[in-house]
């Protein structure tokens, strides 16, 4: 049931390593939260931002992993730290970039008012009565 949001500088599109990432991710995610169901990944290259670091010119990767409501605070940021970890190993810098790259993560509670359909229990039916 996790929803995972991954917003970055279109510059880094490259530089992640989708694929294996959000196989890593997702099974992080599954395991660290005791969430039931699916993982779904959105990425979302950010054409504009403006930001800087220490050095200058800044690049960015933000993670926003939304579950059902539940977890402990304790819980949200231990998965939040796993998270940044997995990032780390999936992003990889072409050699002409000097600008620094800033990764952050946000674990929080979905709204009371989220709503999923179908789920997946409801398209399995569907696929049996069809």
């Amino acid at each position: 049931m996790p929803h995972i949001t991954i917003d970055h500088s279109s510059q880094l599109t490259g530089a992640l390593d989708r694929e294996t990432l959000v196989k890593e991710l997702h099974a992080a995610v599954i395991a660290q939260s005791g969430s039931v169901g699916v993982c779904k990944t959105f990425f979302r290259p950010a054409e504009a931002y403006v930001g800087e670091g220490e050095r200058g010119p800044a690049l960015f990767v933000h993670v926003d992993v939304g579950l059902l409501p539940g977890r402990s605070e304790a819980l949200k940021a231990r998965l939040a730290e796993s998270v940044l970890k997995i990032v780390g190993r999936h992003l990889r810098l072409p050699k002409d970039t000097s600008a620094a790259v800033v990764r952050s993560v946000e674990v929080r509670d979905l709204a009371e008012s989220y709503r999923l359909s179908p789920s997946a229990r409801a398209t399995e039916d569907l696929r049996a009565a069809g």
